[in-house]
């Protein structure tokens, strides 16, 4: 079948997949028919829209408090139906609505590389740590793992975006600094180039 994503957002949250109509995510804080019925609506088509409550098929795609800003813990991220050959995944979360230093890079929200390719997802809240036992790496502009959405409250709303990569290969690509954050992710996105065996794509608004 083909790759298929789930993100696990805590309660009252769904992921809408915008870029591949044939990938369903679905968060964790359902049972029951409430998780049946979502997973039904999304299997038929229906359009969640982004982020939305358990149970409803509109929302405004606004991401959860729980994930944003310091404080804010990575969401749980599960995958299935990864494609044959894959090796390694790469993770990345960026904001596009910035243009950092007038140029085209944006901000570095979450970069994991690594992740071996027997694996089917990602726990909430993954340790800041540049290197996981599992070999497992990650950065932020701000850390050693994940940084939550911070969009100011006096501008519009920005869309983080998550981008999961099935790859044939590891990446020899070390565990670089925050610091460095643009320049591993510049050599991790160089390392994917001819070897994608899938990819998924979805989008979340957040401002203060």
């Amino acid at each position: 079948g083909p790759f298929s994503l789930r993100v696990q957002n805590g309660p009252g949250a769904v992921l809408n997949a915008l870029a591949d109509p044939r990938i369903r995510i679905v968060t964790g804080g359902q049972t029951g028919a409430d998780r049946a019925a979502l997973e039904a609506a999304l299997d038929a088509g229906v359009d969640c829209g982004g982020w939305c409550p358990a149970g409803r098929m509109a929302e405004d795609g606004v991401i959860p408090a729980k994930f944003v800003g310091q404080m804010g813990v990575s969401p749980e991220l599960k995958w299935t139906q990864v494609p044959m050959g894959t090796q390694s995944f790469v993770l990345l979360m960026h904001d596009p609505d910035v243009a950092l230093q007038r140029n085209t890079l944006d901000v570095t929200h979450w970069l994991v590389w690594n992740i071996p390719g027997t694996s089917t997802g990602l726990p909430e809240g993954v340790m800041p740590m540049a290197e996981l036992p599992d070999g497992t790496r990650q950065v932020s502009l701000r850390a050693a793992g994940y940084m939550g959405p911070g969009a100011p409250a006096n501008g519009p709303y920005h869309h983080y975006t998550f981008e999961l990569f099935a790859l044939d290969t590891k990446l020899d690509v070390p565990a670089g600094t925050p610091q460095e954050a643009a320049n591993t992710r510049a050599a991790v996105m160089k390392g994917i180039e001819g070897h994608a065996l899938g990819k998924a794509v979805l989008v979340g608004r957040f401002h203060q």
